[in-house]
């Protein structure tokens, strides 16, 4: 099969490999499509610490099942068309146990794409501790390209939970990119009465209005602090969300909230990054800043449950299909900025 493995900063390459062989509690999937992610662009670019090349790139796929390990053949069958996240915590861990399943000490013992060949190619084995929490068959009305966004979606639920919107809250997203547009639909469905979109590119407010963005903010026109004052009475937001991922958009979301208020950063800053907070602020205003990373059973559950039902839309969240092939050239294009996310075809 065809795979594309990456081996150092800036050099991946479209392989032959073999088949992977399946243990008895494992499914081997037949990847449909794979799309592209920050993560990989970052993979791409940098390499990251705890991976060790070669391995195959990608881990937000959907495929129809290829085989079925003998243990595994009570959920699954050949045929069946299935989502698949990215890992699955241990549960036995301190921090499974404690709750923080998205913390689990193991977590890189099954995550895809790091430690696990990833779904960038023809066929994906899929670890024992995913297929027994999170592997999910999707109904025949839901598209490949739109059950893919299984995972990402799951972590923006465990980061949505997280800021704790209420009915009426004012929120602001800090950047319109996938992750973004995902925080605005699940911000709307969890009753928001008003939020605030920002961004540099045009095209991505665009498409932030027509997910249902009450109010976009051109940052390359206009101050993001005084148009969200005057948009909330002087105040600021009750809920700021950053899915941008550097240092200076971190300390806008500060400045953007108003006493009370909750911050949460999703957006991963490069590692080593420093941020300057106003303490003050943080202790007689009450503030709440929150970090967030990866997801939990119960968020891929939910995540399941949008996408199968049609209420999260995912679609516009992919802006163009390209083949195994040129996947180099799809995270040259994510790393400019000139896609959302984009549909890999093997």
């Amino acid at each position: 099969m065809k795979a594309v493995r990456f081996y150092a900063p800036g050099e991946i390459r479209l392989e032959e490999v073999e088949i992977p062989q399946i243990a008895p509690d494992e499914i081997l999937v037949k990847v449909k499509t794979a799309l592209t992610c920050g993560t990989d662009v970052k993979m791409y670019k940098r390499g990251h610490p705890k991976v060790k090349p070669p391995i195959t790139l990608g881990h937000e796929f959907a495929g129809t099942v290829a085989e079925v390990g003998e243990t595994a053949a009570d959920r699954f069958k050949v045929g069946d068309r299935v989502a698949v996240a990215n890992s699955a915590p241990c549960n036995n861990c301190v921090f499974c146990k404690m709750g923080k399943q998205n913390l689990c000490d193991r977590l890189l013992e099954t995550l895809i794409g790091f430690s696990v060949d990833g779904a960038f190619a023809e066929y994906i084995r899929v670890p024992a501790r995913i297929v027994q929490q999170n592997t999910y068959k999707m109904p025949e009305n839901v598209p490949f390209e739109e059950a893919a966004l299984l995972e990402p979606l799951a972590c923006a639920i465990n980061g949505n939970d997280a800021a704790n919107i209420k009915l009426g809250d004012f929120v602001v997203i800090i950047g319109s990119g996938p992750i973004g547009l995902t925080h605005l639909q699940l911000a709307k469905l969890k009753g928001a009465s008003k939020v605030i979109v920002t961004d540099l590119k045009p095209e991505r407010l665009r498409i932030a209005r027509s997910l249902g963005a009450d109010v976009v903010v051109d940052a390359s026109k206009e101050d993001q602090v005084s148009r969200v004052k005057e948009l909330t009475g002087g105040l600021g937001a009750d809920v700021v969300i950053e899915a941008v991922g550097l240092p200076q958009t971190w300390e806008l979301a500060f400045k953007l909230t108003r006493k009370a208020g909750t911050v949460l950063f999703f957006g991963g800053c490069p590692s080593g990054s420093r941020v300057t907070f106003d303490t003050e602020r943080i202790h007689y205003e009450d503030l709440t800043l929150k970090g967030i990373f990866h997801h939990t059973p119960l968020t891929v559950l939910k995540a399941f449950k949008l996408i199968s039902s049609g209420r999260f839309r995912g679609r516009p969240l992919i802006t163009e299909t390209m083949q195994l092939s040129n996947v180099e050239a799809a995270l040259q294009k994510m790393g400019k900025g000139e896609s959302l996310k984009i549909a890999i075809k093997p």
